[in-house]
């Protein structure tokens, strides 16, 4: 009877765990919601015009985050290997839009030079969980991102980088379909 409670009640805490981890307001295939936020040196960026004809990794981190520090250098990796590659249905190729969920804008800048997020695409309101655009995007947790294609349709939703370059790849001009 013990090992059966304990079975149930590991089996009840897994489901919830993975429950939590699992982004129920952004679907595949819907269209992406519109960020518009300001940039480290107060320009709005709108993700709708950056985005236009280009795949856009749209990345959720924040220079507190211990996990999402140490995810940059693949993010890094990823744009590095993308950046120049064509892609099917995004005439102007890749980037990364980078969604900041900081409070303090030097620390958050201060991150973005460490880390060598050198793109040009990062945004932030500064209000922590309480961001806007995480809302939009239902961001619990992070570091999460979404990939949208240039007509700004979501095509994949990720809780790292790795995932989301699989689904990058296949997306290459030229590339033989497996």
């Amino acid at each position: 009877m013990k090992r059966i409670l304990l079975i149930l009640t590991l089996s009840i805490t897994t489901i919830f765990a993975q429950a939590q981890y699992s982004n129920t307001k952004i679907q595949v295939g819907q269209k992406a919601p519109e960020l518009e936020f300001a940039n480290p040196e107060g320009k709005t960026l709108k993700l709708s015009a950056l985005g236009k004809n280009k795949i856009v990794l749209i990345d959720f981190w924040a220079s507190w985050c211990g996990p999402c520090r140490a995810a940059n250098p693949s993010v890094v990796k990823m744009y590095n290997d993308y950046k120049k590659k064509k892609f099917i249905g995004a005439k102007k190729g890749f980037t990364i839009l980078s969604v900041s969920l900081d409070q303090n804008k030097e620390k958050w800048i201060e991150a973005i030079k460490k880390d060598a997020l050198d793109w040009p695409y990062h945004m932030s309101d500064l209000k922590g969980w309480g961001s806007q655009a995480g809302a939009l995007y239902g961001v619990s947790y992070i570091p999460q991102c979404f990939l949208v294609d240039g007509s700004g349709m979501v095509i994949g939703k990720y809780n790292n980088t790795e995932e989301a370059v699989r689904d990058l790849s296949k997306f290459i001009k030229g590339k033989k379909k497996k």
